[in-house]
């Protein structure tokens, strides 16, 4: 069986979906195919989302944000959306979630723990609806 496939999507892929994608890969390791990607991405990560995610020992600093494509979210079982509303692209078949969480967009490191811990929370509650043992 091929494993199972994520896509966490935002805006930018500056905050919330980098955020998820690299608590996902950390927490459930090779067992999941984690992508993410914004549908008008920024330049940059948001450097207080490097800092807070720094402070739990995960380094995203080389990454950098993606354009959403529709293969994308063809090649994925299910996509995540965070905030971005009608831009991302619908298929059947694929199993939608959409989490409503604050953007950290031109927030301070303090302003994003909060989201942080709460994406932390809703990805290891996301692992074992993927991962059967």
């Amino acid at each position: 069986m091929s494993k199972p496939s994520v896509l966490f999507v935002c805006v930018h892929n500056a905050g919330r979906s980098q955020m998820a994608a690299a608590f996902l890969t950390h927490l459930a390791g090779d067992q999941i195919e984690v992508r993410s990607a914004g549908s008008a991405p920024a330049d940059l990560i948001n450097p207080s989302v490097v800092e807070a995610l720094k402070e739990v020992g995960i380094d995203i600093s080389n990454e950098t944000p993606k354009i959403l494509t529709t293969s994308a979210v063809e090649q994925s079982d299910v996509v995540i959306t965070m905030g971005c509303g009608d831009a991302c692209p619908f298929f059947p078949g694929k199993r939608y979630l959409d989490w409503a969480l604050p953007d950290p967009a031109g927030q301070g490191v303090a302003a994003v723990r909060p989201i942080r811990d709460q994406i932390r929370k809703l990805v290891e509650e996301l692992i074992p609806t993927l991962i059967t043992k």
